[in-house]
């Protein structure tokens, strides 16, 4: 085994009694702070109809990409129809759920639905197992619902080819697990004196550093994460997406957590990290709430307009995340239908004026949203 060199921050002597500069980060989070309170009291504003919607696109969006940040890929038809169900929404288009997706769907819902509730081995246990209903990692057996044993060695986050990786951080050693849970869960349930903002970021950093879980670290670390935001905000509905914003800052993400997990227990610039992920994820969230209300109005206004299925299910994807351009050939993949007739359901929208040809250039004719509906 390759010596470690690095004294990681659990080899402190005072861990986990973390710090940081108050003063330096107050008008940071006193910003988010405010931003995330003009959100919240935009969504409330709206009906429950549209509340839900952003509900459900916001846990979508956060499962998938979470799970995205850890290289798997989910089928968000799949993500979406597994909340739906579970949430008790009704929306057309439902299709069947994978155990993989369902698992990672009710571990999510558990973390924000039940924010109040206490957090404890047997609840982290279930999400755990939840993760891997299959009892498999991609293509490895896990032993799931209970803490890892380091039976190959110690647990190390590593990158790099065979021979030649480097060791980006290695966890404490199996024989504390059970030790530094009990001291994390009794912070996280009692610890009642620092802003829960501030909170869900040292949960997410603690949780991550004593790694407790041979597999799905991260996907639970985020779970918390939005559990003491949904917290912070005090109430179940998500109309931001941490996840999503990690996603896009993943190189900066990692970066910062493997200098703060190298260095002391002053965590100033993990912390300062984190509050400008959210106040990016804030920002992005009034976007995704602008599109949703756009939906909203799109289809009060032309609901009786477009009458078959094949439309509605374009229409939908337009009016939420179109994977590049549209054409033909694309409609009758996805519609599932012969180029014939998914040229005839794009003549009837452009006759309806609710599509336009695009501007932009290519083999075949593209197609797009009329932008003055």
């Amino acid at each position: 085994m390759r010596r470690i060199r690095n004294i990681y921050i659990y080899n402190n002597p005072d861990w986990p009694v973390f710090k940081w500069d108050s003063e330096m980060l107050m008008p940071l989070l006193s910003f988010v702070r405010n931003k995330q309170g003009k959100l919240i009291g935009k969504m409330g504003a709206l009906g429950f109809e549209l509340r839900n919607e952003a509900n459900l696109e916001t846990l979508t969006q956060d499962i998938i990409k979470s799970t995205e940040i850890e290289g798997e890929i989910l089928d968000r038809g799949q993500v979406k129809s597994s909340i739906a169900r579970r949430l008790g929404l009704d929306i057309a288009g439902l299709v069947y759920s994978e155990r993989n997706v369902d698992g990672i769907v009710d571990l999510m819902i558990d973390a924000t639905k039940n924010f109040e509730e206490e957090l404890n081995k047997d609840r982290i246990f279930t999400w755990h197992a939840s993760l891997f209903p299959s009892g498999q990692s991609g293509m490895y057996k896990i032993e799931t619902g209970q803490w890892r044993k380091d039976l190959a060695g110690p647990m190390q986050v590593v990158s790099g080819a065979l021979g030649k990786e480097k060791v980006h951080y290695q966890a404490p050693p199996a024989s504390q697990i059970e030790n530094e849970m009990r001291i994390f869960f009794d912070w996280f349930n009692l610890e009642q004196n620092i802003d829960l903002v501030l909170k869900a970021a040292i949960a997410h950093l603690w949780f991550l550093t004593i790694h407790p879980f041979e597999d799905g670290n991260g996907r639970i670390s985020r779970a918390l994460s939005d559990m003491l935001l949904a917290r912070s905000d005090e109430q179940s509905f998500r109309f931001y997406s941490m996840s999503s914003q990690i996603r896009k800052e993943r190189n900066s993400y990692y970066v910062i957590l493997e200098k703060t997990q190298k260095g002391g227990l002053d965590i100033t610039q993990w912390l300062e990290w984190f509050l400008n992920c959210l106040l990016n994820t804030l920002e992005s969230s009034e976007i995704l709430l602008e599109k949703i209300i756009y939906k909203h109005m799109f289809w009060n206004k032309h609901s009786t307009e477009i009458v078959n299925n094949r439309q509605r299910k374009i229409m939908n994807l337009l009016l939420e995340d179109f994977d590049g351009v549209l054409n033909t050939t694309k409609w009758a993949k996805i519609a599932k239908c012969s180029q014939d007739t998914a040229l005839r359901d794009i003549q009837n929208l452009i006759e309806k004026g609710i599509l336009i040809k695009s501007n932009q250039g290519g083999r075949s004719t593209n197609y797009e949203l009329n932008p003055t509906i």
